[in-house]
C-alpha cells in the first residue's frame, strides 16, 4: 500500500519501491520491472512473459542469448509475484495480466516507437502472451511460446472436477490445491535447486480462487486460436507434466498463422535449458 506521504512504499520483500525499476498499474500496484540492454542499438525487442508462481528475474539465461543477438528484453512480475505488489497468487480476473502486460509494451513501444517486437511466454505467461496477441495483433512481429499453458492440467480437466472447482470458488476460494512439487519443473538437479530455493518464487499452496483463473484462461485462449494469425514458434517438452504438450499440438494443428513452428524436446519437462547444448537437442 502507499504510505501516507504518497510515495511507492516497499516491495514483499521490504525493498522500497523508489529504488527499484517499477511503473504503476491501473490498480495503483506497483509492478516490479527488468531490463536487459545490448551494448549497440538494438534491432528488435522481447517482451518475457513469465509463469505462475515464479518472476521475471529466473529469465536472465533466456534474456542473455537474446541480448547477444543485439534484442532489447523486458519483463515484469505479475501482481502477486516476485517484487510486484499484490496478494501473492491471487488475481481477481486474469485479465489484468494482459492489461498490465500491454500496459508494459506501450511504456516500452514510447521508448522504441519503430523496432519490431516479440512476446516470449512461459507456461501460464504462454496463455497470457496469446490473449496479448490476440487483443492488439498489430502491435506484435511474432510470438514465442515455452511450454505454454493452451489446455487445463489432465489430472484437474474432468467436467466434475471443473465443477467442483467453480463450486470451491464460491464456498472456500482459499482452500489450497497443492504445492508445485520442483522435480516437476526440471529433469536438471541445479535447476530445480535453484527453483526450490528461490526466495522470490512462491512455494504456497495454489488457492482455488487462482486454479479457478487459470481454467478461465484456458477458455479465453481456445477462444484466441482460431484468430491467430501472427508468426508463432512453439517449444515444448514431451515430459511436461505441468502444461500438457499436447495444448502445443492443438495450437499448431488451431491456428491459421502460415508461419508457424513447434519445437519438440525430447524428455524434457516444463522448464526448457537455454545452454548451447540443450539449444542443439531439439527432434
Amino acid at each position: 500500500m502507499m504510505p501516507e506521504d504518497g510515495s511507492p512504499g516497499l516491495s514483499p520483500q521490504d525493498a522500497a519501491y523508489k529504488d527499484l525499476q517499477r511503473y504503476t498499474n491501473a490498480d495503483g500496484q506497483q509492478i516490479y520491472c527488468k531490463y536487459w540492454k545490448p551494448t549497440g542499438q538494438p534491432r528488435a525487442l522481447v517482451f518475457v512473459v513469465h509463469g505462475a508462481g515464479e518472476h521475471c528475474c529466473r529469465y536472465d539465461d533466456l534474456a542473455q542469448v537474446l541480448v547477444g543477438l543485439n534484442i532489447f528484453v523486458f519483463a515484469h512480475d505479475h501482481v502477486g509475484h516476485g517484487q510486484s505488489e499484490g496478494e501473492r497468487m491471487i488475481v481477481s480476473d486474469f485479465q489484468i495480466y494482459v492489461r498490465d502486460g500491454m500496459q508494459h509494451v506501450d511504456l516500452v513501444r514510447k521508448v522504441f516507437p519503430d523496432l519490431p517486437m516479440f512476446i516470449c511466454g512461459h507456461s501460464m505467461g504462454g496463455a497470457i502472451s496469446i490473449l496479448m496477441a490476440n487483443e492488439r495483433p498489430a502491435e506484435f512481429s511474432g510470438v514465442i511460446l515455452i511450454s505454454p499453458l493452451v489446455l487445463p492440467n489432465p489430472e484437474s480437466a474432468t467436467s466434475f472436477k471443473v465443477f467442483a472447482a467453480k463450486i470451491l470458488n464460491h464456498l472456500l476460494p482459499n482452500l489450497s490445491l497443492g504445492c508445485i512439487d520442483p522435480n516437476s519443473v526440471s529433469r536438471n538437479k541445479q535447476e530445480v535447486e535453484s527453483y526450490a530455493t528461490d526466495p522470490l518464487v512462491y512455494h504456497g499452496g495454489m488457492k482455488v480462487c487462482f486454479g479457478v483463473q487459470l481454467l478461465n484462461a484456458t477458455a479465453l485462449v481456445e477462444k484466441a486460436l482460431p484468430h491467430f494469425k501472427l508468426p508463432l514458434l512453439l517449444f515444448h517438452g514431451t515430459a511436461d507434466k505441468l502444461c500438457d504438450i499436447r495444448g502445443s499440438q492443438l495450437m499448431m494443428d488451431t491456428v491459421p498463422s502460415e508461419d508457424k513452428t513447434l519445437k519438440v524436446r525430447k524428455l524434457f519437462y516444463h522448464q526448457i535449458s537455454w545452454s548451447k547444448s540443450d539449444r542443439d537437442r531439439c527432434i
